[in-house]
């Protein structure tokens, strides 16, 4: 059996990847590894074919504690720490920790509306509602051509007919060849295609959500990192985890603490799985972002740092100042890019995605320029998805339609990026998701998550808003 992202010979290539980003030097790393006869990461695949012998894995082991040792150029622009992070926030004095109460992160006047942190809200739970049903629309509208380059994803929807997408991806009509060149995501296409959809399928882009809206049942806002640890231990299975949550999975269960689970032995610590994380502590603090991202940087510091953090801070922000009931997207996305440090390469990113969804009309040249601008990154990296969603949602004008299919499109991670998409859009469209695409789904969600398969978005939508009404 090859454990996927966990071992060490597979591991190298991508901390050498990771060092480059951050302007580390690993030069002499890097050839001692080729030299060994080290492979480069896996492209796509969590693992390679073939275990390394032991003398090449003690020396993967030996280089990914070399390679943690070297200085971070990057880290003055990137801050790790919560007060650090603060500190860049514009118009905004650092608070004292995490779990305080923060000051809105731009100075701007607006308010929730009255009784939006209330259970009892029904506009709350209406929007909530929309939130997840949306959620899981473009997740399910993007599992089908997951892992795909982004040329197939064009051809088979042009061959289909949908293209730019407006629909469900389906396999009618598509060439045989097409799809033996291109097959669908094999894990998914059985029941993500538009000819197969019954209710939502497992998927992690829910089971987090999921998790999220445990956590806050069972600890309340005032949760610790700590107790994200420990809750995953108790109903997250190891093998449901992936890159980040996978090592971050391991580091506990070899006694590490945060933020240590986070960093060792981790080179997906920037990669995308901490956004998928962000929603409920957006969801759960309507109108006030600069809480959400509080709440989600404990969440997120157990997996992840730096823009790995910053696209779970900028996320939950954004669908905080959306859930609120006032905001336009744009707003929202404002409101995202305020809490993160803004010398960052997350910041960066999203502030050119967003320039450049406004550039064009065609959506596909957006897509182009920022494949050319970011290519360079893995692609469940957090800086080219995030800068992905955010140019889909900007081009969409909160339409949701738009939005989800813009932002599965892109390629890259497209069942993440559509989820977080089609969350933001369905809180931000007046109109919510429309019928077409939530009736498949038949309000009903299956997941491995205790307590939870089978159940209903509303269901959810409620026990969220009583989350949000907790202090």
């Amino acid at each position: 059996m090859r454990l996927t992202w966990a071992q060490p010979e597979d591991l190298v290539g991508h901390e050498l990847r990771q060092a480059a980003e951050d302007g580390r030097d690993a030069g002499p790393a890097a050839r001692a590894w080729a030299a060994a006869g080290g492979h480069p990461a896996p492209s796509r695949a969590g693992a390679s074919p073939a275990p390394a012998p032991p003398e090449l894995r003690a020396l993967a082991l030996r280089l990914l504690d070399e390679l943690a040792s070297l200085p971070v150029p990057s880290a003055a622009a990137e801050p790790a720490s919560w007060p650090a992070i603060t500190a860049t926030w514009p118009a905004s004095p650092a608070a004292d920790g995490p779990a305080a109460a923060r000051p809105r992160p731009a100075d701007r006047p607006a308010r929730p509306e009255p009784g939006a942190g209330t259970g009892a809200d029904p506009q709350l739970r209406r929007r909530l509602e929309a939130a997840w049903t949306g959620r899981a629309v473009g997740c399910l509208l993007g599992k089908p051509v997951e892992k795909l380059p982004l040329h197939a994803i064009r051809a088979l929807g042009r061959a289909a007919g949908n293209w730019p997408p407006g629909d469900w991806f389906t396999a009618r009509g598509v060439p045989a060849e097409l799809l033996a060149a291109h097959p669908w995501n094999r894990r998914s296409a059985g029941t993500s295609l538009a000819e197969n959809i019954d209710g939502m399928p497992e998927d992690d882009d829910l089971n987090y959500p999921l998790l999220g809206l445990r956590l806050l049942r069972r600890h309340g806002k005032g949760f610790t990192t700590a107790d994200v640890g420990r809750l995953w231990l108790d109903e997250l299975p190891a093998g449901r985890t992936f890159t980040a949550e996978r090592l971050a999975y391991r580091n506990l269960l070899q006694g590490l603490e945060p933020p240590a689970t986070a960093t060792h032995h981790n080179p997906f610590r920037e990669w995308i799985g901490a956004l998928i994380r962000a929603d409920v502590h957006g969801w759960t603090h309507p109108g006030d972002p600069a809480a959400a991202a509080a709440q989600a940087y404990r969440d997120a510091a157990l997996t992840h740092s730096a823009n790995g953090l910053y696209a779970a801070l900028f996320s939950a922000a954004a669908i905080a100042e959306a859930a609120g009931g006032r905001a336009d997207v744009h707003t929202a996305l404002r409101a995202g890019l305020a809490v993160v440090p803004p010398r960052s390469r997350l910041a960066e990113a999203v502030r050119h995605a967003v320039d450049t969804a406004h550039r064009y009309t065609d959506f596909d040249r957006v897509v182009d320029h920022l494949h050319e601008r970011y290519g360079r990154y893995h692609w469940v990296h957090a800086v080219p998805n995030t800068a992905l969603i955010a140019a889909a949602l900007t081009h969409a004008d909160g339409d949701f339609t738009h939005s989800v299919c813009r932002a599965v499109s892109g390629g890259w991670d497209t069942d993440s990026n559509g989820a977080t998409a089609g969350s933001l859009a369905a809180l931000v469209d007046p109109h919510g998701v429309p019928h077409r695409w939530s009736a498949p789904l038949k309000n009903r969600l299956a997941t491995t998550v205790p307590g939870f398969d089978g159940i209903g978005f509303d269901t959810l939508a409620h026990l969220t808003a009583q989350e949000a009404a907790r202090p």
